[in-house]
């Protein structure tokens, strides 16, 4: 394609922010996809490349199955859009910014955030002991999952902070009572985690709701799995991921790309 009659070129937007519109698009394909949805609730972000730490965000209002690159807002980390666009203010949704804004700040490493409110993950987030190491998925993310306590929907800009301190190094946080959010290093890496994590809240919920005594593999095992999730991945692993992904969501119209 010409990059002069490109949709970037067009909408005044760089090739390189245009392509990081598709993925992050696709990515709200791939959760509705997956039923991860709470209707036009809920965000996923990406960061833009460059000193003034804008994101990218979904248009308020959106369905995610429906979600276009040109439908994603870009915003700095003080909720104004800077989108080259004519929108406005109620085109963000003020608790999705205050959220993954806090992310974006305080965690230059991860370039997308992921929130989502599955049955699966509230249920979860309900639960004293939090996620439980009882699947392969699970194990995944033993001993590298955080927890942030309830505090009421988030609108009040000074939970950022605690969001972060709780989040601390680790790339998943359980939000108590609420949902779950993710981080990667790269959209394929981001989305490989919420894929990881709403499988292993999926098994506990209905292995607990069995009835039964469950068994736990031994924390040594456990550790030993982490290890080796962390061990086999990388960003080829992830862009393999990604690729099988995007076929999920081809043939979805409008195209996500546009």
């Amino acid at each position: 394609m010409n990059i002069a009659t490109s949709p970037a070129a067009l909408a005044g937007i760089s090739e390189t922010e245009w392509q990081i519109r598709c993925d992050l698009a696709a990515l709200y394909r791939l959760v509705a996809h997956h039923r991860w949805t709470d209707f036009i609730y809920t965000h996923i972000s990406a960061r833009l490349p460059g000193p003034e730490h804008h994101f990218l965000i979904n248009k308020y209002g959106v369905n995610f199955h429906e979600m276009r690159a040109s439908d994603l807002v870009k915003i700095d980390v003080d909720g104004n859009i800077v989108d080259p666009r004519p929108l406005s203010q109620s085109d963000v949704n003020a608790a999705g910014f205050c959220i993954h804004s806090a992310i974006h700040m305080a965690r230059e490493d991860l370039v997308c955030v992921v929130h989502t409110h599955t049955a699966a993950g509230i249920a979860v987030s309900a639960q004293k002991d939090g996620l439980l190491p009882l699947s392969q998925h699970a194990c995944k993310f033993y001993g590298r999952i955080a927890y942030h306590g309830y505090e009421g929907i988030a609108l009040d800009l000074d939970e950022r902070e605690r969001l972060v301190k709780d989040l601390g190094e680790h790339k998943a946080m359980i939000l108590r009572n609420h949902g779950l959010l993710v981080g990667g290093t790269s959209i394929p890496e981001a989305f490989l985690n919420i894929y990881m994590l709403e499988r292993a809240c999926a098994a506990q919920v209905d292995a607990l709701a069995g009835g039964r005594e469950i068994v736990l593999p031994p924390p040594e095992v456990c550790a030993h799995t982490a290890e080796q999730f962390r061990r086999g991945e990388n960003e080829a692993h992830y862009a393999m991921v990604w690729g099988a992904a995007l076929r999920l969501v081809e043939d979805g119209k409008p195209d996500y790309r546009s």
